[in-house]
């Protein structure tokens, strides 16, 4: 079972980030500690974030509420034992429907083993969730960290992390999620450590909590 970084790994790595960072070093000082959110894998980790992804935080919850209960238990076979209408009455958009069968199918035909990504390197299990029709490059990388603690993935292509990039270097527009990759590579190997100090940055900034 994957496990989330300690909190004194968390402050390790952020002192370290700010000390070869003097940019990300401003939003270190202005945050407290904060704690890695580790979530769920396998299947039904896989299948919630696609679930999650494009609404808001109460309708997610909502709509993975009644998942949970119309299937009973959230594995690719009861999964696919339903039809895509049954899916879709549980609040389930079209596309989200197919794209969780197609991760089931992956599952059940032996062409992904979600349970053994640890075995691979970020890269190679970026590549891995990425064949799945359905799973960008985006989840997959928000998977890795969330649901099996990888502390050196950065999800260059989210939008509050490019906002949060823009301030970081004074930038008039966030920067592309090419430039981002780019940019996080100075602050490898705790790139996934630098993600979390970014959203928690961004959103103390829209709390109005922390200047920009």
């Amino acid at each position: 079972m994957p496990s989330a970084p300690s909190p004194d790994a968390l402050h390790a790595a952020r002192e370290a980030l700010a000390a070869a960072d003097p940019a990300l070093a401003r939003a270190h000082a202005a945050l407290p500690p904060f704690a890695w959110r580790l979530r769920p894998g396998g299947f039904e980790g896989l299948f919630r974030m696609i679930v999650e992804q494009q609404v808001s935080v109460a309708a997610a919850a909502s709509i993975w509420r009644r998942v949970g209960a119309g299937l009973g238990e959230v594995t690719p076979e009861r999964l696919l034992a339903h039809a895509p209408e049954t899916l879709r009455s549980f609040g389930l958009s079209g596309q989200k429907a197919r794209y969780g069968r197609e991760i089931a199918l992956a599952q059940v035909e032996g062409r992904i083993d979600l349970n053994a990504l640890a075995h691979l390197d970020d890269d190679a299990a970026v590549q891995v969730l990425t064949a799945i029709k359905g799973v960008g490059r985006w989840t997959a990388e928000t998977y890795l960290m969330f649901c099996e603690g990888r502390v050196d993935v950065f999800p260059g292509g989210d939008v509050a992390l490019q906002a949060a990039m823009a301030w970081l270097d004074g930038l008039e527009a966030r920067p592309t999620e090419k430039a981002a990759y780019v940019r996080a590579e100075a602050w490898s190997p705790h790139r996934g450590v630098a993600a979390h100090l970014l959203w928690a940055w961004y959103g103390a900034v829209k709390r109005g909590e922390a200047a920009a």
